[in-house]
C-alpha cells in the first residue's frame, strides 16, 4: 500500500517554489522569503527530504550551451507489449543517453521519446543506429521541436 501524501501547507509551497528556483539558496534567505525564522525553516526543509517532497538536488544545465540544441519527439509502436518486452525496451532505454525523456503513453504508440543531439545529422545516427535497434522496436515517427516555448520540470 502506497504511503499517504504529506499535507503541504503554504510555507512547504513557498520553500519548494523558492528551492526549484534556486536549490543552493541559504537558508537565512529561504527563511526571509518565507517569513519564518532560519530554525523552522531548516526543520520543515528537512521534513520535505525525508518525506521525499524533496528528492534531491543538482544542477540545471544548460543543453544548448553544451552543443545540445536539436531536440526531436520520437513516437514508438512496438511488436510486442508484453510484460517481458515493456521490461527489456525499458531497461534498453536508461542505456542511451540521447534520450533525455521516454514516457509510455496510452495512445495509438506505445512511448514517447525526447532526444537531444546537436543537430540533425547527429539525430539521424541517433535514431538509426540506437533508437530502431531497441528491444520490440515496430516503428518509428519524428518531430522536430524549432522552439522551446517552456521547459521547467517542477
Amino acid at each position: 500500500m502506497p504511503k499517504e501524501l504529506p499535507q503541504l501547507d503554504r510555507y512547504d509551497t513557498a520553500i519548494l517554489r523558492a528551492l526549484s528556483e534556486d536549490g543552493r539558496m541559504p537558508v537565512t534567505e529561504l527563511a526571509r522569503r518565507i517569513g519564518l525564522t532560519k530554525t523552522p525553516t531548516q526543520a520543515r526543509v528537512r521534513r520535505l527530504e525525508e518525506v521525499g517532497v524533496i528528492s534531491g538536488y543538482r544542477a540545471v544545465l544548460s543543453p544548448i550551451r553544451m552543443g545540445l540544441a536539436h531536440v526531436a519527439f520520437v513516437e514508438v509502436r512496438l511488436s510486442d507489449t508484453r510484460e517481458a518486452a515493456l521490461q527489456a525496451f525499458n531497461k534498453a532505454v536508461r542505456g542511451v543517453p540521447e534520450i533525455e525523456e521516454c514516457h509510455m503513453m496510452a495512445a495509438s504508440f506505445d512511448y514517447l521519446m525526447k532526444v537531444r543531439t546537436s543537430d540533425i545529422n547527429d539525430f539521424r545516427r541517433v535514431l538509426g543506429e540506437r533508437i530502431s535497434s531497441l528491444p520490440h522496436v515496430a516503428s518509428t515517427s519524428t518531430f522536430v521541436a524549432m522552439e522551446a516555448v517552456k521547459e521547467t520540470g517542477l
